[in-house]
């Protein structure tokens, strides 16, 4: 497909205000539901490994200890790190509809595999390119969802699709109740079983994905204007609308760019928004890792929950971090990301300090230690969404995606070693150490709110063009 206009030209377009016209549609929500069922299969993937875990512990399956099984999950994190920078950029260049056909293809051999690895190392490895799959369906995906979704309800829908994660963490937890159940299948089965069940429903998706448009905001940055502007025309009569003009903003069409205008925009342009991003993307990923991924052990090792009942505790986690973007996601549209977003990340570092006081004074059962974790991350889910979109809608549609990638592979790789510092404590057996960890994890997203109040950005209701000039 060859370009309309020159490279570097300057037009007038009527698309982005023609997208940002539709409302909230059904097409939209065909479009958000084939997309961001990305994170339900993160959550898929998280909530196996989390619920696994004592069962991965089992001589007759891989025998894995907690370090070990910390050193999966950090490999895994290291590999959405690689696959976010790698995809981030080639969605970019090649666009989002195109990567985000392939990193779930990717996914899905890894995941499906992963099921029949023979050996700890095997398993290591085909964990890695799942996490590269996911990673890059991170750039691609939320890079899209941001270009399609009108301004005015951009913060809550973002919020509610990244808080579809924990639908994932649901289904993983009721999938691994019923396969680890040695009356229906033998442990040695079971483990391997969950696995392939996640890469069917990722075959699924793969098949609803194929009609998803390219996006039109790329198209035009691209040079593709008549392309832009079919998309749009086809998606209008769709929905029944009648043929009309909308006031056209000026787009400069910059096609592909390097390195160097990436860091320059990053470092030199929006300094304050890259500080912002940096800060909340680390945060929630460090408090996230460290606790979700240990949680199945510290169930096991200081609540003595068997193995093979430990997904029934995730369900009321689940529900809390599913239901806090949407029942706080509007809020971010009506009080404003500077309001919101300080004040969900602090009140999510003083309940998870609050939670490790209980837990050091031993006042918490299995079941008010989970009970207090789904309070926690009501607000921490909300507050973790929002990491996703402001570096989604702060910076400009020619990098979007290797903005995401950039900020989520530094959130991730500093964080990805949580998981192994936490399954160092639990291994100790120590209260007090674990509680030391839960403290420095709320101490982080309490700094994050600091932030994210002095250098926050008032993006509700504007649109990208007009936050790109700001």
């Amino acid at each position: 497909m060859t370009p309309d206009v020159a490279i570097g030209s300057t037009i007038d377009s009527d698309v982005p205000t023609r997208l940002d016209a539709l409302g909230w549609s059904r097409w939209q929500r065909r479009v958000v539901l084939a997309l961001g069922i990305t994170w339900v299969l993160d959550g898929l993937e998280a909530s196996l490994i989390a619920n696994l875990a004592p069962t991965l512990q089992d001589a007759r399956t891989l025998g894995l200890t907690a370090e070990a099984i910390g050193l999966t999950n950090t490999v895994y994190l290291i590999g959405q790190v690689v696959g976010a920078l790698v995809f981030g950029d080639l969605t970019d260049r090649y666009g989002r509809k195109r990567l985000f056909l392939v990193t779930l293809a990717l996914y899905l051999a890894a995941t499906a595999l992963s099921g029949l690895a023979p050996t700890f190392g095997v398993f290591l490895v085909l964990r890695f390119f799942a996490g590269a799959g996911i990673g890059g369906e991170y750039a691609a995906i939320n890079s899209a969802i941001d270009e399609l979704v009108p301004a005015r309800i951009r913060g809550q829908v973002d919020l509610a699709i990244n808080g579809s994660y924990w639908v994932g963490i649901g289904m993983g937890a009721g999938l691994t109740l019923l396969v680890l159940d040695p009356a229906i299948l033998p442990i040695t089965v079971g483990w391997r079983v969950s696995f392939g069940l996640g890469a069917v429903l990722g075959l699924i998706v793969l098949v609803v994905r194929r009609h998803v448009p390219e996006s039109p905001r790329w198209l035009l940055l691209h040079g593709y204007t008549q392309k832009a502007h079919d998309t749009v025309l086809a998606i209008e009569r769709e929905l029944g609308l009648p043929p009309h003009e909308a006031p056209k903003v000026k787009v400069h069409v910059s096609g592909v760019v390097g390195l160097r205008h990436l860091l320059h925009t990053l470092i030199r342009r929006y300094p304050r928004r890259t500080t912002l991003g940096i800060t909340l993307m680390f945060s929630q990923a460090f408090l996230y890792n460290a606790i979700f991924f240990s949680y199945a052990l510290v169930l096991r090792v200081f609540h003595h929950v068997k193995p093979e009942h430990v997904g029934l505790y995730i369900v009321p986690v689940a529900v809390g971090n599913f239901a806090g973007p949407l029942v706080l996601g509007p809020l971010f549209d009506r009080l404003g990301r500077r309001v919101m977003i300080p004040v969900t990340y602090a009140a999510s570092g003083i309940l998870l300090t609050l939670t490790g006081l209980l837990f050091l004074g031993d006042y918490l059962t299995a079941l008010t230690q989970t009970l207090a974790w789904s309070v926690v991350f009501f607000v921490a889910s909300a507050a973790a969404s929002s990491a996703y979109l402001t570096v989604s809608e702060l910076f400009p549609v020619e990098l979007r995606g290797r903005a995401i990638a950039v900020f989520y592979a530094f959130g991730t790789l500093v964080g990805a070693g949580a998981p192994v510092l936490f399954g160092k404590l639990i291994d100790a057996g120590s209260a007090s150490q674990l509680f030391a960890g839960y403290v420095g994890a709320s101490a982080l997203m309490i700094g994050a709110a600091v932030v994210a109040r002095v250098l926050g950005v008032n993006a509700e209701r504007r649109s990208l063009e007009e936050l790109r000039d700001d």
